[in-house]
């Protein structure tokens, strides 16, 4: 987990992470900035690594941080210290969105590489893809706010990670989400603090309200993210105990670099 926290945090960094499999390391969004230069930097994971991203959606907090990598990567096929090609996953709003900031933003030069070793590959509801050593079907999470895609990924050796994005689950997705030994959901904040962080307004969930979904889809594990930053000295033990008290399978909250393994 390069960040853990939602969009407005000051005390984490925002929700992303890195999957890696064998030989693939697959970075899932960005964060808001230049911050995921540091946090790829502090958990050993080189650029050169990375040849996939997925993004979710549009949103500041998730593709600004991809700006930055895809100009780093860029630079480092200019001076020969990355080999091979880059790919970005998403929806078209989302590659439109990430190409439309990088050419107004970033030099002819870092442009340069753009459809011939930097390529952004759109995907579409209920696809299936393979990235290196990981097979995604990529999914629409039916967001009333902003079109964002999840996916299901399968790892070597058949366990199953489902990432839902930064908001609630929709039922019309239970054959992606259902049995998956992990479920990557957002608990924007606890319950018990619902009037205070007003998650409902914001198209999210609370830690309660996570392990209820986890319970219903038969997950085996539940990992929280996407949350706010007020409580990072009591968050893991709170929103494990609350997840809980719906769910009683493995809770994970990680604060951010922590790894987390299948």
């Amino acid at each position: 987990m390069l960040g853990t926290g939602n969009a407005a945090v000051t005390r984490c960094y925002n929700t992303c992470f890195v999957l890696k499999a064998g030989k693939t390391a697959l970075l899932v969004d960005g964060g808001g900035g230049n911050g995921i230069l540091s946090r790829l930097e502090e958990s050993g994971t080189g650029l050169d690594e990375i040849h996939d991203i997925y993004l979710t959606h549009v949103h500041t907090d998730h593709i600004l941080g991809a700006v930055w990598v895809v100009r780093m990567i860029s630079q480092a096929m200019k001076s020969v210290k990355y080999e091979g090609q880059l790919n970005v996953y998403g929806h078209r709003k989302v590659l439109d969105a990430l190409d439309g900031i990088c050419r107004l933003t970033l030099s002819p030069k870092q442009l340069q590489p753009f459809g011939e070793l930097i390529f952004f590959r759109e995907v579409s509801d209920g696809e299936e893809i393979a990235v290196g050593d990981i097979r995604l079907t990529c999914f629409d999470i039916m967001s009333e706010k902003e079109k964002q895609f999840g996916f299901r990924a399968t790892l070597p050796g058949g366990k199953t990670l489902v990432c839902l994005g930064d908001e609630p689950y929709d039922e019309r997705n239970s054959r992606h989400v259902c049995g998956a030994d992990l479920l990557m959901c957002e608990a924007f904040c606890l319950y018990r603090d619902r009037d205070v962080f007003k998650p409902y307004e914001k198209h999210h969930s609370t830690a309660l309200e996570a392990g209820a979904v986890a319970a219903q889809c038969n997950v085996r594990n539940l990992l929280l993210y996407h949350t706010e930053d007020r409580t990072l000295a009591e968050r893991k033990a709170a929103y494990s105990a609350e997840a809980a008290v719906n769910f009683k399978g493995g809770v994970f909250v990680p604060d951010d670099l922590e790894v987390i393994e299948l």
